[in-house]
């Protein structure tokens, strides 16, 4: 066991290190994901995720566009708010990422991943979307 600071940090492995980034309150309190600076590849657990039906089910995002309706509701439901979004896609575009890879899903490589980060960061969610839930 590995107590990990708030904060993030650097796991050294064998071939480099493992850098672990804050994504609380996206999906879960104490929520990292993981990037791998070697391979350029972003695990973003949950965020990222996606439902495919299982008569169109694909690997790797190539229209984002359409790929959206496959895990809007989940993000605008489970994504605590935008301001928890949009500090995470900040931390992430400081890094080199040509993939994300989410744990459920399609990945998104390149162009694709740029455009979710985009969506993500404009993404109305959670608390923001309070008003929309009660009506009490």
């Amino acid at each position: 066991m590995l107590p990990v600071d708030d904060r993030g940090m650097r796991i050294n492995i064998p071939t480099g290190y493992l850098e672990l980034i804050p994504a609380h309150f996206l999906h879960s309190a104490g929520n990292f994901s993981v990037y791998d600076p070697q391979s350029k590849i972003l695990f973003s657990g949950d965020i990222g995720a996606s439902v495919m039906p299982d008569n169109n089910f694909y690997f790797e995002v190539k229209d984002f566009r359409s790929h959206i309706r496959y895990m809007e509701g989940f993000h605008k439901g489970y994504m605590k708010s935008q301001v928890a979004t949009r500090k995470w896609v900040s931390m992430v575009r400081r890094l080199k990422v040509d993939i994300i890879a989410p744990q459920h899903g399609a990945i998104m490589r390149g162009k694709v991943a740029e455009e979710f980060l985009s969506w993500l960061e404009n993404l109305r969610c959670g608390v923001d979307l309070i008003d929309e839930i009660y009506w009490g």
